[in-house]
């Protein structure tokens, strides 16, 4: 067996973020060298491409150019709705009548009767909120919080919050204040040490309905009420549940009969809506017209092209007629046979039922190792590792889809199974191999159970 580097199996993007060089340019080369010794081994699980539809079974390349297909639940087409006829339809008709491009912000002639129309159709669906749309859901994220936090204003927001957010919310204040991930208690303490010395100036919780690297979620009332004993508004985005969970398709938020009590809803149109795009959903025509006009992604970001428009629509249309019903219950049937599938194969399978399912490994060779040995077993799935989650808790995320088939959760499975014992021998061969390089195998075994070995 070929020998792997140890800096191969070991590191993160975090090693290389800050580097000490006054050539800025420079600075991404010792990155670009870890980025290549991992690409050469098979390492570098990222940037792949694919060459067919986002469908069950997929064709794909790596960013080395090397082609590859297998039973595919990296997607986040959740419903299955970026090949429905009717959206496909809806997409060339827009194209045909409007051209492909809007041609300018929302602010200046960006806007089509499209997207008028998207954004009604959005409001009616969450109750009479309104709604104002931005060009991706990353940039509704950011937008949100820029657009109405100050400097002197206070942000307190879980830990896992997403990465828009925490863009959104240090580039409005320096008040910002991270708390541990669900934790309600940390939170109300928070609210109480900024209360005791600021009562004049706002306070935003922020935090998601489902956290996208654990697959939990919040207990929305609870944290409402905290909210309310401190005079602060409350954030939540939805942007990977809304559409494709709930009897309705609201999401969490529906589930736990929150929507009337959320200042500030934040959906994204990338994973049930087949496009790009998201939105901001607040209570007051005042509110919006405020955050057209204060928020940098909306005024300064070319707005969302016709077709993305008239793909979110139809797609709207869909998921709340009886065949989104359908397609929302097919998709729960997939994950829970999943993470049902999983357990029984021994894994450790995180958070609560969704669209969803992480699977921890744990150290970051480990979990290297088996995304590689996965494409080999003709599996496609996404790698997770420090510091998207903690350090030694590298996990894979599947993403499941309403399309996936019995035989295609099965078939992950097995190739996931494969995947893992390969990684493993793997791992063992080379720390028999290179002596101390590595931890020893019942070291690795242990630190899958807890956590603890940081692959380093």
């Amino acid at each position: 067996m070929k020998a792997i580097p140890k800096a191969a199996l070991s590191g993160s993007l975090k090693d290389y973020r800050a580097q000490k060089n006054s050539g800025l340019m420079s600075r991404a080369d010792s990155f670009f060298d870890w980025q290549e010794l991992r690409r050469q081994h098979g390492l570098w699980p990222y940037a792949r491409s694919t060459s067919s539809a986002p469908k069950p079974r997929s064709e794909i390349m790596t960013d080395a150019g090397e082609a590859g297909s297998g039973v595919n639940f990296a997607s986040q087409d959740y419903l299955s709705l970026s090949s429905h006829p009717r959206i496909k339809a809806a997409a060339t008709e827009a194209i045909e009548k409007y051209g492909v491009h809007s041609a300018g912000s929302a602010a200046l002639l960006g806007n089509t009767a499209n997207s008028l129309r998207l954004s009604a159709a959005l409001s009616d669906f969450l109750g009479g909120r309104e709604v104002v749309l931005y060009p991706t859901g990353w940039a509704a994220g950011y937008g949100a919080i820029q657009g109405f936090v100050r400097s002197d204003d206070h942000v307190v927001m879980d830990i896992l919050a997403h990465s828009c957010l925490q863009a959104g919310a240090t580039a409005a204040t320096q008040n910002v204040y991270y708390v541990r991930h669900l934790d309600l208690d940390a939170v109300a303490r928070r609210l109480a040490n900024i209360r005791a010395t600021d009562a004049k100036n706002g306070i935003l919780v922020v935090t998601e309905s489902l956290f996208s690297m654990h697959s939990d979620a919040p207990d929305l009332r609870a944290l409402r009420n905290v909210c309310d004993a401190y005079g602060a508004s409350l954030l939540v985005d939805c942007a990977h549940d809304f559409g494709c969970m709930g009897e309705g398709g609201l999401g969490r938020i529906g589930e736990q009969e929150m929507l009337g009590d959320i200042d500030i809803v934040i959906g994204s149109f990338s994973k049930t809506f087949a496009s790009n795009g998201g939105f901001v959903a607040v209570k007051t025509r005042a509110a919006a017209e405020y955050l057209k006009y204060y928020s940098a992604p909306h005024t300064f970001s070319n707005a969302l092209s016709p077709v993305q428009a008239a793909t979110v629509l139809e797609a709207l249309s869909i998921i709340r007629s009886d065949e989104g019903l359908m397609l929302r219950h097919k998709l729960r049937d997939n994950v829970n046979h999943l993470r049902e599938a999983m357990a029984r194969s021994g894994r450790e399978v995180l958070g609560e039922p969704s669209p969803i399912v992480p699977v921890r490994v744990g150290g970051e060779a480990l979990g290297r190792l088996a995304s590689k040995h996965l494409s080999i077993f003709a599996g496609i799935a996404n790698l997770v590792e420090f510091p998207a989650v903690p350090l030694g808790q590298s996990r894979f995320r599947f993403q499941v889809m309403a399309a996936h088939t019995a035989e295609d959760v099965e078939a992950m499975v097995a190739a996931f199974n494969g995947a893992m014992e390969s990684a493993l021998a793997e791992l063992k061969q080379l720390e028999g191999g290179l002596g101390a390089q590595y931890p020893a195998a019942p070291e690795i075994e242990q630190a899958q159970l807890d956590g603890t070995w940081s692959g380093t």
